[in-house]
């Protein structure tokens, strides 16, 4: 039996999972939902035997039920391969009594990289399924991280284009390297003046517009999406945190049928929204830790109902959390509404109209699972320089707010549950910010700000004993590709310049 997708603003019912990874945002500007989280009906004790791909073809079977088995095991078997660093895909490290999932060992060293490599195939999939006669425009916004994973997968796969936006200046130099450098006759990379939520408003506006689509379909064209909104972008995110409660019960650490806390680094809402996901498919995981940065936006609105983006932007050292409007949440709210797409509906234009909706007592009782916390970045960089003279580990700046935001949970309420924290970026990402909190004193005047940023990945080499990934290694002598940059009233023109 199928599993059918609807939107969660109730303008489309009756979706195929093919179809709405095909379309990416629903015609209303709604996310496709499935009618319902599909039960986990196999123990976690044979999960803890299976390896990462294995444990993949189980959880996605029970979402793309319209795929067949040797569909979706090709496109795992494509996605989960030699490009991660290591077999395990998703290894699980132990550190002061945290438990770190290290999401950033696949060819982009970031956790994009986890849904990124099986979303072009899954795409290529589902466009053959549906006869799909147009060339597949993937048109994204990213926060520094989706961008160069989702160039990096869609890159030459014939009958595609992908087009990224980003904005100047509000992302690491290593991000940025790593997406201006991408080669690929068909990546396309736009720098907006303006801010991440800025360049993720632009791009659902040109999805809502249905002038411009019906223009770009004459022409052959048909716009998708690569970010968190693409349910085929979502659900690969739901097998990590099923992994990794097997290999915590396979290496002891827990007991059969024992509850885990997970902390996640937030922005956009997807991978706490997948952990959430993995929940309600019966892994037993109690509460779900939303880890914000100063801009706490997601930490007011567990904390208060409200949510409210009328606030300051601020740019910090966690690029990828910089975000006021963490689209995935929307699904969310459809899930707390009881999945009633109209009240939904009327949230999202609140939303849109006023930059703030609240939720009823009642909804925020159906997301009891969830705690907001919030780490300074001080608080950040005490994490980072905690840890590592502790023990040696190193994290990138967005898990050490999730270490920051996990620690003082603790605290606070006394739970010592065993908590996973999704390692979401690998250090050398971010590395002048991580050198600095790890302590680099310097012999010459200006320290750190004299030293270009490969003398900084050379410095947290020597200092941590990390070998350099091959993905930095690979941008260090590249060459520039991409140079393109817009106002955000332009991207629409930009989109239609690119595609000639």
């Amino acid at each position: 039996m199928n599993l059918m997708y609807q939107s969660t603003r109730g303008g489309e019912k009756n979706v195929t999972a093919s179809q709405a990874i095909l379309k990416g945002l629903a015609d209303d500007g709604g996310l496709f939902m499935p009618v319902e989280i599909p039960a986990l009906d196999l123990s976690m004790e044979l999960f803890a035997d299976m390896s990462y791909q294995e444990t993949a073809y189980e959880v996605m079977k029970r979402f793309f039920t319209d795929f067949t088995e040797e569909e979706l095991k090709e496109c795992i078997n494509k996605a989960y391969d030699s490009k991660f660093d290591t077999e395990e895909i998703a290894p699980l490290s132990k550190a002061d009594g945290m438990y770190f999932l290290e999401l950033y060992h696949g060819n982009t060293i970031a956790f994009k990289d986890m849904a990124l490599s099986i979303l072009p195939h899954l795409m290529t999939t589902s466009a053959k399924k549906n006869h799909a006669d147009k060339k597949i425009v993937i048109l994204t916004a990213t926060s520094g991280d989706t961008g160069k994973a989702a160039m990096a997968g869609f890159a030459d796969v014939e009958g595609t284009e992908i087009i990224v936006f980003y904005p100047k200046g509000g992302v690491s130099r290593i991000q940025e390297l790593q997406m201006l450098t991408q080669k690929g006759e068909n990546t396309h990379v736009v720098a907006i003046h303006g801010n991440f939520d800025d360049a993720q408003t632009g791009v659902k506006k040109i999805f809502g517009d249905r002038e411009f689509g019906n223009a770009l379909a004459e022409r052959g064209y048909q716009l998708s999406s690569a970010n968190s909104i693409n349910i085929g972008r979502l659900v690969p995110q739901v097998v990590y945190y099923v992994y990794a409660y097997a290999k915590l019960l396979k290496n002891s650490e827990i007991e059969k049928n024992e509850k885990i806390n997970v902390t996640v680094p937030t922005g956009n809402f997807g991978n706490i929204l997948a952990a959430y996901f993995a929940k309600q498919m019966g892994v037993p995981i109690d509460k779900l830790i939303c880890a914000s940065n100063d801009n706490k936006v997601l930490y007011d609105f567990f904390t208060t109902g409200t949510y409210d983006k009328n606030r300051e932007f601020i740019l910090t050292s966690s690029p990828s959390m910089d975000i006021l409007v963490s689209s995935n949440l929307e699904r969310l709210i459809y899930l707390s509404a009881g999945c009633d797409a109209d009240k939904t509906r009327g949230l999202m234009e609140e939303l849109s109209r006023e930059g703030k909706y609240a939720i009823t007592d009642e909804m925020k009782a159906r997301i009891a699972d969830f705690r907001g916390g919030y780490a300074t970045q001080a608080e950040d960089e005490a994490a980072i320089a905690g840890l590592f003279k502790d023990t040696g580990y190193v994290i990138d700046t967005h898990t050490g707010v999730a270490a920051a935001v996990y620690q003082n949970y603790m605290k606070e309420t006394g739970d010592m549950t065993k908590t996973v924290i999704a390692s979401t970026a690998s250090p050398y990402k971010f590395s002048r910010s991580v050198v600095q909190a790890m302590g680099y004193q310097s012999e010459n005047e200006g320290g750190l700000d004299v030293l270009s940023e490969f003398e900084i990945v050379d410095e947290l080499n020597r200092m941590s004993g990390m070998a350099v990934p091959e993905a930095v290694e690979e941008i260090r002598f590249a060459i520039i590709r991409h140079d393109n940059e817009c106002d955000v009233d332009k991207m629409e023109e930009m989109v239609s310049g690119l595609l000639k």
